[in-house]
């Protein structure tokens, strides 16, 4: 087992005031998307961090309203989700702090973002030496169209539970791990699977995991994500039984 010297359960839920301006995309670049299942999350998580940076700006978040801009998506669900636009503000919120205050501790880490999607944090944060995006083929295929990347920034195409380890190539350097919006989408196997290979290829890494409650699994539904065919099916009460895996 690594040394999990901080691994934060993020939890799902929180709720911020209602904001009820829509995104308006007059010049939209026609860019159809047919994804479906849990890679069409990406679209409204990216929706909902677009909306907020247009309109109260609890997240400032140029790139993503550069996305929306592109799409040709249907956002009507997303845009009466209030429960959901909350949410994805909140875990913006506190991981781009938890993440932020990581990374002045250690100078030139590197972050892997698993289940990345749509995810810009990469272009909100500063002081790594190389941030790794890992998602789905299909979801890299996407992001690679709406937000080519290189240098500092890659991009691995792959499942979060398949051996990805050899894709980093540092070797000495501090690590941050973060999964955010998937752990709620899979199975206990699977999660433990993930951690898994984050064990086999870091003898020490930071892990920031967004969970959602037992609970909550059960009984919340959020329209945009059940229009995507995409279904919460795992949680953990403590995020502090995390490392055991």
């Amino acid at each position: 087992m690594f040394d999990a010297d901080i691994t934060k359960e993020i939890p799902c839920g929180g709720r911020l005031p209602i904001v009820e301006n829509e995104i308006r995309r007059d010049n939209v670049m026609s860019e159809k998307m047919t994804l479906s299942g849990v890679p069409e999350t990406m679209l409204q998580t990216v929706y909902a961090r677009a909306k907020e940076s247009r309109t109260r700006g609890a997240v400032h978040d140029r790139k993503a309203e550069e996305i929306i801009e592109k799409l040709d998506y249907d956002f009507s669900l997303a845009d009466r989700d209030f429960a959901m636009h909350s949410g994805v503000i909140a875990r913006t919120i506190v991981l781009d702090r938890l993440v932020s205050e990581w990374l002045v501790k250690n100078l030139n880490a590197v972050v892997v973002n698993i289940a990345c999607g749509l995810d810009t944090r990469c272009y909100r944060m500063k002081g790594y030496s190389h941030w790794y995006n890992l998602d789905l083929p299909e979801t890299m295929e996407v992001r690679e169209k709406l937000l080519p990347e290189s240098g500092i920034i890659s991009q691995i195409a792959m499942s979060a539970m398949e051996d990805w380890g050899d894709k980093i190539e540092e070797t000495d350097a501090p690590v941050l791990v973060i999964i955010e919006g998937l752990t709620m989408y899979l199975n206990e196997a699977e999660v433990k699977r993930i951690f898994d290979v984050i064990a086999k290829r870091f003898e020490k890494a930071t892990v920031f995991a967004e969970t959602m409650n037992p609970m909550v699994v059960k009984r919340f539904k959020e329209k945009p994500i059940e229009g995507s065919h995409a279904k919460f099916t795992w949680g953990v009460k403590d995020g502090k039984n995390l490392p055991n895996y």
